[in-house]
């Protein structure tokens, strides 16, 4: 009878033991899912009293840079020949910027083509039927354009006027931009961020409430137009052309604008 209380003890011993350790081990898994749970509730936590306030900023700015874009064409009986007269006419073009104190960096050829060149020949028709007419190849036309960036826009309408007299079959493209467009990007964003906190501190003054941070900040931006100086005839078409006075070119301002979005949360 003792042998047999004594193995009842023990496996009942082992059974509250068994019981103890599933009920801690159970304790430990919820009390670790808390803690969970409650750092995932705190790093979602937004604010739930905000508001939403935009800015806009401008500025005009005087242009530093101007740009333009000039074209060779040069139409021959074979390709070898019109490109050796391109070629000489763009060599042309390149001495006399490298004078007016163009640096080869700010030149930049945009694109070089050849096709070429037919004519519609119309077969005498002495009999009906008559026969169909046909296209004969008369030459070769090549084309070459080059972009220039002037950086002293005081000197954009003599540079128009001088390579259409060195040879420049079209002359066109004529923009104003800024050299480092980030710079006045700036100066109109940080009048747009002025702009959003003065409304926000007004609002919030209004409503009875404070400021107590940003949320969130957004921007939206754009250059305004570039200004293009309006093209007329610059005497183009080689050496054997006369001569023409500058334009007068006008850089004008060009309009930086940037636009900001910004949420406060508030107490």
């Amino acid at each position: 009878m003792d042998i047999f209380e004594g193995a009842m003890g023990d496996k009942l011993r082992k059974a509250v033991l068994a019981v103890v350790a599933l009920l801690a081990l159970f304790l430990g898994v919820q009390s670790v899912a808390g803690i969970a749970g409650l750092r995932y509730i705190g790093a979602g936590l937004q604010a739930t009293n905000t508001i939403y306030i935009s800015g806009h900023g401008e500025i005009l700015a005087v242009p530093d840079i101007a740009t333009f874009t000039f074209s060779v064409v040069s139409e021959k009986s074979t390709v070898a020949e019109a490109q050796a007269d391109a070629t000489k006419r763009i060599n042309t073009i390149a001495n006399y910027l490298d004078g007016a104190g163009i640096d080869k960096k700010d030149t930049q050829t945009s694109s070089y083509s050849i096709y070429p060149q037919y004519e519609y020949s119309q077969i005498v028709c002495i009999a009906y039927p008559c026969p169909p007419g046909k296209q004969v190849l008369k030459g070769y036309e090549v084309r070459q354009t080059t972009t220039i960036k002037v950086r002293d826009t005081a000197k954009a309408g003599e540079l128009l006027a001088g390579v259409g007299d060195k040879g420049a079959t079209e002359v066109s493209g004529l923009t104003f931009t800024f050299d480092d467009p980030d710079a006045a990007q700036a100066q109109a964003r940080d009048k747009a961020i002025a702009d959003a906190k003065q409304k926000a501190q007004e609002l919030a003054k209004e409503l009875g409430v404070r400021l107590v941070r940003v949320v969130s900040f957004n921007e939206n931006n754009y250059g305004g137009p570039i200004y293009y100086a309006k093209g007329e005839a610059l005497g183009m078409g080689g050496t054997d052309a006369m001569p023409v006075a500058a334009p007068e070119i006008s850089t004008g301002q060009n309009k930086v604008t940037s636009d900001v979005s910004i949420t406060y949360e508030i107490r």
